[in-house]
């Protein structure tokens, strides 16, 4: 019974990487193949010839629905929003949560629930007045505008306050007792044993920032500050203008970023996961 049972697993597993990885295998196909092929509707599944001529057009000029910006703009755009974002809500977050969890003051807790409480708050009901205070600043289409109002975070917040909760009350009267005031205590205890959630954190809020796409859309209008995500959408236009080999091109080039970032951090995301020893 149980070496049916493993096979059927097995199965189950293979199937599920199949169905997973041949879309973007399709993907991957379909940038090395001229226009032609993809506007016939073919899907091919081997490999064509155009490939490098196909990731030159994008990288440079992109699809003529992007007015000649090529995708390494939009990448360096992307990268810099998600790099930002990402260590701009960490920053926020591991501060606060040390404020909260280490300091004794008056509202104390209510501080904590009032930022645990925009976790109920849909994107969809703040994203008009956040729209309007960067409007109101004169912040649309800039770096600033597309970045700053991305970077508090309630669950990064959360996740740190649970993690310093663990950290023994001996550390603390130890460092008391050493003379170590509170920075001094966060820069040599709290920050040591806090790098492996901050690397995990880094790759899931990196991810979040790249990925991004109904905030980019609201405060970008000029191709200077758009990201990748933004601009292939832009590319696909109407069925008949749509130049498929490009876009199929520049979604390759979208996804090694965030794949980079995600197999070059894996062992430090898995620790930061797993890890609770102190």
């Amino acid at each position: 019974m149980a070496p049916r049972r493993a096979w059927l697993t097995h199965v189950l597993l293979i199937l599920g990487v199949i169905a997973f990885a041949l879309p973007i295998w399709i993907v991957l196909i379909g940038s090395t193949h001229d226009a032609a092929t993809i506007g016939r509707g073919e899907v091919p599944l081997l490999p064509g010839g155009h490939a490098l001529e196909n990731y030159r057009t994008a990288w440079g000029a992109g699809a003529a629905a992007t007015a000649g910006i090529g995708v390494g703009s939009m990448l360096w755009n992307s990268m810099l929003m998600a790099v930002l974002v990402a260590v701009g809500k960490i920053t926020i977050s591991f501060a606060s949560a040390y404020a909260v969890v280490f300091f004794r003051f008056p509202g104390r807790m209510l501080a904590f629930w009032s930022i645990f409480i925009t976790l109920m708050l849909p994107v969809e009901v703040r994203i008009f007045p956040t729209f309007k205070v960067v409007s109101d600043l004169g912040l649309v289409n800039t770096y600033a505008g597309l970045i700053i109002p991305l970077i508090a975070s309630a669950t990064a917040t959360l996740l740190f306050r649970q993690f310093f909760m663990t950290i023994p009350d001996e550390f603390v009267e130890a460092a008391k007792m050493d003379g170590a005031g509170p920075l001094r205590f966060l820069w040599d205890v709290v920050l040591p044993l806090s790098r492996t959630n901050m690397a995990a954190l880094f790759v899931i809020l990196f991810v979040y920032g790249w990925n991004q796409y109904l905030w980019p859309l609201l405060v970008t209008t000029t191709a200077d500050v758009e990201t990748v995500v933004i601009g292939m959408v832009k590319m696909i236009g109407s069925e008949a203008n749509t130049e498929w080999h490009i876009v199929m091109a520049t979604c390759v080039l979208s996804l090694l970023p965030p794949v980079a970032v995600v197999v070059l951090m894996q062992r430090w995301f898995v620790k930061g996961l797993t890890e609770t020893e102190k």
